[in-house]
């Protein structure tokens, strides 16, 4: 009899656990045909299905994640932007059509003229640092920008931030991706993290912790699109 009971305990707490990984799994999927598809724009759409069966498509802005970007955009009314870095350019193509003006940003190209909106683009294909230092030579560019949206990993992310803090205006938004890395932030060391990942995954941490304890700054940190 005790066996009966401890066996139906079981599988009762097993069907539990199952039914809350499955509500959790869904909740994304909801959050996505209920509230991120319906706005998302058509040329966006376009740019995610031509990419849809890239081997690495997992590493572009998630529709989700582009619904938060644009968020600020608009509450700023963001007339200067600058991108660093890029995949597929789902990021800054969404932001050149939120901005009044201009987004400087890499990009794929065809979208954008697509959308008629190329003028607001100062296209430059170069490693970042080297452009965010000549932008600093100027000292006009100094808080000139709105926000800043930095799509990159590793150990130059504290460059790019020192750099950025001298860009963006006071309460201007700089964003950034991968601060949780694939959600290897929360294993319990690298030999948990996959190869492909682990040569990113301490400078990830080390970044979070910088910010964190920056008080220049104030932090939310969300995951959306955060499953790659």
């Amino acid at each position: 009899m005790d066996d009966d009971k401890s066996s139906a305990s079981i599988s009762s707490a097993l069907l539990s656990l199952q039914d809350k990984v499955l509500r959790k799994m869904a909740v994304p999927q909801y959050v996505l045909t209920t509230s991120v598809y319906p706005r998302e724009a058509e040329i966006l759409k376009e740019l995610r299905d031509a990419i849809a069966n890239h081997p690495q498509s997992y590493s572009a802005t998630a529709p989700d994640g582009g619904q938060f970007i644009a968020l600020p955009l608009k509450l700023l009314n963001a007339k200067k932007t600058i991108e660093v870095g890029v995949f597929t350019g789902y990021s800054p193509l969404l932001t050149a059509l939120q901005s009044r003006k201009m987004a400087r940003s890499a990009i794929g190209l065809s979208f954008i003229k697509k959308a008629n909106i190329e003028h607001k683009i100062n296209f430059v294909k170069s490693q970042a640092l080297p452009v965010l230092d000549k932008l600093l030579e100027n000292q006009e560019n100094e808080s000139s920008f709105n926000f800043a949206f930095v799509n990159a990993y590793g150990a130059n992310l504290k460059n790019y931030h020192e750099r950025l803090l001298r860009l963006v205006r006071a309460r201007g938004v700089i964003m950034y991706d991968n601060t949780l890395w694939g959600s290897t932030v929360t294993l319990s060391g690298p030999s948990s993290v996959d190869l492909t990942r682990v040569f990113a995954w301490k400078d990830t941490i080390k970044f979070n912790k910088m910010m964190v304890g920056n008080p220049r700054v104030d932090i939310p940190q969300v995951p959306p699109g955060d499953d790659g």
